[in-house]
């Protein structure tokens, strides 16, 4: 009798792995979870003691603005109580009042925050409170911005001419712009989107 070949029972197991029907540990990332969700559960955070986080930081960012933006807006109100203000021609006065009235308007925006939240104090409105204050302070620093550059070219037309004052405030509106929006959201890129307010329990 021929000698049969020896049947390789190895075989079957290369040909067919076995798959793995053990189930999922809870140690297993999940990977429909949101990144909101993810980042507050890798904090130990609820959402209110996010919430109260991102208010306290919030709070930080205020301060360092509103320092400046007040000693800002003191300086221009002084200024038509200086001997050279009555030399200034009808555009340096113009120029003069735009950068005031927008000074006022950035210290309101940026004060704004503060009497808001006067208005939520314990009335669980914490996740509304941020976001209005997150917009505040936006519109706030858009308008400072604004400021500085007239104050810039209010001042160069001074004590140049109006085309270098009106060169020197582009300048410095160009790097604001850099260093405010472009730098941030260069900083941004590929981070976890915002939550939207509907996700943190804004009601509508």
């Amino acid at each position: 009798m021929p000698d049969q070949p020896m049947r390789d029972d190895t075989s079957t197991t290369d040909d067919h792995p076995r798959h793995d029907t053990r189930p999922p540990t809870d140690d297993a990332p999940d990977s429909t979870a949101s990144p909101v969700t993810t980042a507050r559960e890798r904090r130990g955070e609820t959402r209110e003691q996010q919430m109260d986080r991102n208010w306290n930081e919030l709070l930080q960012e205020l301060r360092v603005t509103q320092t400046g933006t007040q000693i800002l807006t003191g300086f221009l109100l002084t200024v038509p109580f200086s001997a050279r203000f009555e030399t200034l021609d009808d555009l340096e006065r113009t120029t003069y009042l735009v950068v005031v009235l927008l000074a006022v308007l950035a210290t309101g925006l940026l004060v704004a925050p503060v009497s808001v939240h006067r208005v939520l104090f314990r009335r669980e409105r914490k996740a509304e409170l941020v976001h209005i204050a997150d917009r505040l302070a936006r519109a706030g620093l858009a308008v400072l911005a604004l400021t500085i550059t007239g104050c810039v070219v209010l001042l160069v037309d001074v004590v140049l001419d109006t085309r270098a004052g009106t060169v020197a405030g582009v300048c410095v509106l160009a790097a604001l712009a850099v260093l405010w929006v472009v730098l941030p959201l260069r900083v941004a890129h590929g981070a976890p989107p915002r939550p939207s307010p509907e996700d943190d329990g804004v009601q509508r």
